[in-house]
């Protein structure tokens, strides 16, 4: 295990508007605000459309493929991630959730691409402090924290 100490800074609430992008957003937001490293929890609708990675395709010998689903109808949405800078300095939203409609769901990551529908609240807690980092993992091609 790694860890780095933050302390708790601004804290801003977002309503997203139907048709927006959520991690697209937040990162948007964290730019234009200064924000480097936050937490993030979202609650509300998103729409049809919206892409969630559910998991790698096994096996894991030719490396990570993820398995994406799209919605094809709206869905209630509970979330919680991150965002830290890459390499570049960019933010980085990294946000896993839960979808629900008519009493099924779906767990993933909603980075690839989760649209916003009717209401969709987001709360993003600014975290201060340094020494962490997205970069690049060579075996996964993923940009993993590092502390």
């Amino acid at each position: 295990m790694r860890s780095v100490e933050m302390e708790r800074g601004r804290i801003f609430v977002l309503r997203l508007e139907t048709g927006e992008v959520l991690h697209e957003v937040l990162e948007g937001f964290c730019r234009e605000n200064g924000i480097k490293n936050a937490s993030v929890t979202a609650v509300g609708g998103i729409g049809e459309g919206s892409r969630m990675t559910v998991g790698p395709e096994v096996p894991y010998d030719k490396g990570i493929v993820p398995i994406t689903i799209t919605l094809d109808a709206p869905h209630e949405l509970t979330a919680s991630g991150t965002i830290f800078p890459d390499e570049d300095g960019n933010p980085m939203v990294h946000i896993h959730g839960s979808a629900g409609r008519e009493g099924g769901a779906v767990t993933g990551c909603l980075r690839t691409g989760v649209i916003a529908w009717l209401v969709l609240e987001v709360v993003v807690t600014e975290l201060i402090g340094g020494g962490a980092v997205r970069k690049k993992d060579e075996g996964s091609k993923l940009k993993i924290l590092e502390l």
